[in-house]
């Protein structure tokens, strides 16, 4: 089985264990109701039913876990915040290349799982915008058929690049931002990053760019450097997880050919770094916070943790925990959001 067909497993992982709960689809009635009229499958970002996430409507981004209800919030800051791949069925491999727009069934599977559980991280310092945008199938990254593959992914990221060109036409106003994003959302806003940002005059807005669960060449920017602490600005981080002493064997073909920074720590070591730096995951149960789950330690171009300590991580057998590379260090990334926008803000 290759890389990404162990990713499919992985996805359906992150839809029954740690990103969502089935409860997706009591919400799909309602779904329904807002997609019933189609845009000709075109995205209008004028419209916010075009956006999972957006700070003129109430979405799954703007939740809160329990023990952080009364935690001050600020808004100074705005996220642009890509969604992971959720167009993962396989009966429609090579028959459905992209996503509907439209498609109410989805967009719901995409709020209450990514945006949920994903984008909520950054609410307690900044405006979310998340676009929905032609997804590329799963499928469209372990095709035979690159063509297509090369193309549904093309597509998903023109639906990206024209959202984040109304955001900043329409949204920014000279505001800081932050990138983000998770698996085919980190393949897009590395896209941007080199885009929007690289060597550019809009890097200066950039407080940091979070870019977990996919390769990040040594070479993938000009400009851009990684964090090496938890308070550098205008650098990215990302990682991707697995278990200590595993290594897939399309990452050994990398060569370490990939920038790591260690979500528990913030630096670019090899050390490990223990579990009790590690201050709390939000898993299956959103209201909930698991302190100390796992301790993390960068090893040639990837993160690796030991087992993660959760009620029911016994039934948890993969050795692949990329549905979990946010949610295993929730609380640092919400805590080192925060020291970062300090930062920014001191440095003007």
């Amino acid at each position: 089985m290759n890389h990404f067909k162990k990713l499919s497993v992985c996805f359906v992982l992150l839809i029954t264990l740690i990103c969502c709960k089935p409860a997706y689809h009591s919400f799909t009635p309602s779904y329904k109701k807002e997609f019933a009229v189609v845009n000709n499958n075109q995205p209008d970002y004028s419209n916010v039913k075009y956006w999972a996430a957006h700070p003129w409507k109430t979405d799954p981004s703007d939740s809160i876990p329990l023990p952080l209800k009364n935690e001050k919030r600020d808004s100074t800051v705005d996220v642009f915040f890509l969604h992971p791949t959720t167009l993962t069925d396989k009966k429609t491999e090579a028959v459905i290349w992209n996503a509907d727009i439209d498609n109410a069934e989805l967009n719901a599977k995409t709020d209450y799982s990514s945006i949920l559980y994903q984008a909520s991280v950054f609410n307690a310092s900044c405006r979310v915008f998340a676009p929905r945008y032609r997804q590329a199938h799963l499928y469209s990254f372990f095709t035979k058929d690159s063509t297509k593959g090369k193309a549904a992914l093309r597509m998903a990221y023109e639906d990206v690049r024209s959202a984040f060109e109304y955001y900043l036409k329409h949204y920014n106003n000279g505001r800081p931002i932050i990138i983000a994003g998770h698996s085919q959302g980190t393949l897009h806003a590395q896209l941007l990053l080199k885009h929007f940002f690289d060597g550019t005059a809009l890097a200066k807005q950039l407080v940091c760019a979070y870019i977990p669960g996919l390769v990040i060449s040594k070479n993938e920017f000009t400009v851009l450097q990684p964090c090496t602490d938890n308070a550098g600005t205008g650098c990215f981080v990302g990682w991707r997880t697995y278990r200590k002493n595993y290594t897939p064997e399309f990452i050994e073909k990398e060569n370490g050919n990939s920038w790591v920074v260690n979500p528990v720590s913030w630096t670019i070591d090899s050390l490990y770094h223990d579990r009790d730096k590690n201050t709390g995951a939000v898993l299956y149960n959103f209201k909930k916070i698991i302190p100390h789950t796992n301790g993390a330690q960068i090893h040639n171009g990837m993160l690796w943790v030991e087992r993660p300590k959760f009620p029911g991580s016994f039934l948890y057998r993969s050795k692949n925990y990329h549905p979990g590379d946010i949610n295993l260090f929730y609380i640092n990334i919400r805590e080192n959001i925060k020291d970062r926008i300090q930062s920014y803000f001191e440095k003007q």
